[in-house]
């Protein structure tokens, strides 16, 4: 009888400790997180009615490189999951050096996302914290955990989403409960602190339910096969856009400039402004049914140009672009209704480069409702297994096999 009474007192302590722990870092990176999706917006609509700032891009790029010449570490998204698996140190200087170049990319027009920045400042945050409380190892490790999904529940305002993503994208195939109630505290405790500070999720309404009969079944099969092969697109296009900037212009500086001048000037001949930066709107108009069939393409090669010059910024929100737009297109081509289309596209591109499908299952339903919930399974599993083993993290380990019940235990593919 002691010893249960231990046992459960134990349990009991350990709830409370990380309850503590993980709604401190929530506290924190939901405030921060919250403040730096506002200052991402304000200087987006700054930029929207001052286009003059663009000619600038290329000054703002080599104010970046300058910054991160400062970091040794050479710091990005990538560390926080070596964080994760091997316990490799995370500076505290990773989270202002990619907030300052993450609003300094989107405000002069770099096309780039923002939740490689969330991921970042919650996990340089979170493990800091963890560093200096002394806690241990493993506990570090949960810790830094809890900070991703607190960041990025402060950033799309998508708890469950963020809960689960942060177990699962580290190493594909093994989920690590132990970190189920700090990331989910952390990812809540997140939420509303961001909304306390203003900041608010995205959220779609569709604007009806369709019918789960054999057509639309065939479309959404044959659209998520497509969106696999869109996904490999976009992470090989990222990946090997930076091998060439650097294999061609090896000087940092030199690189960036290239990189700004040839946003400029894409823009210039498109004559739009609608690839840079996140691209939130047009992912609006693509719910609507109503983007050019292009799209998805200019945005991969913007967002490519971008990042692959030193340009700092998140992957997944493109990612969101491209699959919204090419499923909207897709949906324009086959008769699916173009909404239902752009979301089943949104999902399963988002699938493909995370190689998270319970993340992205639960992406659809908070942000687009539980109501079309047969065509968002379907897309999400399609995708996860015909997207192969590419990836936006090349330190991403892919543990188990999509295909076969046998171990892998290999980084992604670029």
């Amino acid at each position: 009888m002691k010893k249960y009474v231990k046992k459960c007192a134990g349990r009991v302590w350990l709830l409370i400790r990380w309850l503590f722990l993980a709604g401190l870092t929530g506290l924190v990176v939901g405030v921060l997180g919250g403040l730096f999706g506002r200052s991402i917006t304000m200087v987006t609509d700054y930029r929207g009615s001052h286009p003059w700032m663009l000619y600038l891009l290329p000054l703002a790029g080599l104010v970046i490189v300058g910054m991160y010449k400062m970091d040794p570490y050479k710091t990005g998204t990538n560390r926080v999951l070596e964080g994760i698996q091997t316990g490799a140190y995370i500076p505290l200087r990773m989270a202002p050096l990619i907030v300052g170049s993450t609003v300094l990319t989107h405000a002069f027009g770099g096309s780039a996302g923002r939740e490689g920045a969330a991921l970042q400042l919650g996990g340089s945050i979170s493990g800091t914290i963890g560093k200096w409380l002394k806690l241990g190892e493993y506990d570090h490790r949960i810790m830094i955990m809890s900070g991703m999904s607190a960041g990025f529940s402060a950033l799309f305002g998508t708890p469950l989403t963020a809960t689960v993503f942060a177990m699962e994208v580290t190493n594909v195939g093994i989920m690590q409960y132990a970190a189920l109630v700090p990331c989910c505290v952390a990812s809540l405790v997140a939420k509303e602190m961001a909304e306390f500070v203003g900041a608010h999720g995205e959220h779609f309404t569709l604007p009806s339910v369709a019918v789960f009969d054999w057509k639309n079944v065939t479309l959404v099969i044959i659209l998520a096969l497509c969106c696999a092969g869109v996904s490999i697109l976009f992470c090989t296009v990222l990946h090997h856009t930076e091998h060439i900037y650097k294999k061609w212009i090896p000087n940092d500086w030199l690189r960036v400039l290239a990189g700004g001048c040839l946003v400029i000037l894409m823009t210039k001949l498109l004559g739009t402004t609608d690839y840079l930066g996140a691209g939130m709107p047009v992912i609006e108009l693509a719910m609507e049914g109503k983007v050019i069939a292009a799209a998805f393409l200019l945005k991969i090669v913007f967002t490519g140009v971008s990042l692959g010059s030193g340009f700092r910024g998140g992957e997944i929100v493109p990612s969101l672009f491209v699959g919204a737009t090419f499923g909207c297109l897709f949906g324009q081509v086959t008769g699916m209704p173009p909404s239902l289309a752009a979301a089943c596209g949104m999902t399963s591109v988002f699938c493909g480069v995370t190689n998270c499908p319970i993340s992205s299952l639960l992406l659809s339903f908070e942000l687009f409702g539980f109501s079309d919930m047969p065509f968002f399974l379907l897309s999400v599993c399609i995708s996860y297994l015909e997207s192969g083993y590419y990836g936006l993290y090349h330190s991403q380990k892919i543990f188990y096999s999509k295909t076969d019940m046998q171990v892998m235990n290999m980084n992604t593919k670029e």
